[in-house]
């Protein structure tokens, strides 16, 4: 028997549009995020070819001409001035590098969590507010403005910490000189945390937020209590968060923040130890070379997007073998 569904035979049938208006329309509501990824983060991609020629700036000609006509192909030697200092510095440099960003990786999964957690259990939504603003705060500050309050703090001469020194009779402290060395690892990391925690924050907190209000209920039907509650319902519903935030902090693992450890040192000479990165060195190196260094500029930059790709692939897979569901790709 012919079943209701089927069509008599010759009669054809419609086949459905591939675009709905629907669909129009979103198409154009995306296009300006496609564009702006397209311009800013995909077309840059093709000038990576510099970070494997001499570049020469060919005058009127424009940045095509000069990239394929009026430079010469390098090979590696432009990656070659990233180890071109004694093996020391260059140690220092990358142990520097990966050194500070798993200790920030560390706290910038564990602080933020934590004082989300807090703050979602105060009983004052006012206070609650003022807190989260309050840390959220120091984002938007830019690190010239945090280094010239750091200045305020540690000048040599009329420094707060050193006048407050003085009034209680201790000896002052150079803050900049090598006296100072042993305090700067501390001061770099708390800068780091005070400003950037409070965005982390933000993104638990709503992840907080976004839980089944009955799973608390139940529980305190149940008896549990606040730790209980953490434990058992807050901290499980938040691991794939903090899984793939911490994933994505690896995959930067190689880069680092240039105005904290530049703008807050204030570039001094005798914390170089201290403060020596590799985008700190790129950097200065740009100043200290009589020759253009776009080659060298490009294949810094080339090899930390290729080594952060990996650690964070390697990372995902860890993942994946331990919890398949929490993996981010």
């Amino acid at each position: 028997m012919r079943k209701k569904t089927d069509l008599p035979t010759g009669v054809k049938t419609r086949k459905k549009k591939k675009f709905t208006l629907d669909d129009v329309q979103l198409f154009f509501l995306s296009l300006p995020t496609v564009i702006w990824y397209l311009v800013f983060c995909y077309l840059p991609m093709f000038g990576l070819v510099i970070a494997f020629k001499n570049y020469r700036v060919a005058p009127g000609k424009g940045f095509l001409y000069s990239l394929f006509y009026n430079s010469k192909w390098s090979g590696l030697d432009n990656f070659r001035f990233l180890f071109a200092n004694n093996k020391a510095t260059t140690l220092n440099m990358f142990r520097n590098t990966v050194g500070y960003n798993i200790i920030f990786i560390i706290l910038g999964v564990v602080l933020p969590v934590t004082l989300a957690i807090m703050i979602n259990h105060l009983h004052s939504q006012k206070l609650a507010k003022v807190t989260q603003t309050a840390m959220f705060l120091p984002h938007f500050l830019s690190w010239v403005v945090v280094g010239y309050f750091v200045f305020a703090f540690l000048s040599t001469d009329n420094g707060l910490v050193n006048r407050t020194l003085q009034k209680l009779g201790i000896d002052t402290v150079k803050w900049y000189q090598k006296d100072a060395i042993g305090y700067w690892p501390f001061f770099l990391i708390f800068l780091h945390v005070w400003k950037t925690i409070g965005y982390s924050m933000v993104v638990y907190l709503s992840s907080i937020k976004g839980i089944d209000a009955s799973l608390y209920e139940a529980a305190m039907i149940d008896g549990a209590t606040k730790w209980q509650q953490t434990k058992y319902i807050t901290l499980p519903m938040l691991k794939t968060i903090m899984i793939i935030m911490f994933i994505m902090a690896v995959g930067k693992i190689f880069n680092s923040d240039f105005g904290l450890f530049y703008r807050t040192t204030r570039n001094s000479s005798s914390l170089t130890s201290v403060f020596l990165t590799l985008d700190v060195y790129v950097y200065n190196s740009m100043f200290n070379n009589p020759r253009p260094v776009y080659g060298y500029i490009s294949a810094a930059g080339f090899l930390q997007s290729v080594l952060g790709c990996l650690t964070m692939i390697i990372a995902n897979a860890i993942v994946r073998r331990v919890d398949n569901e929490s993996a981010l790709f």
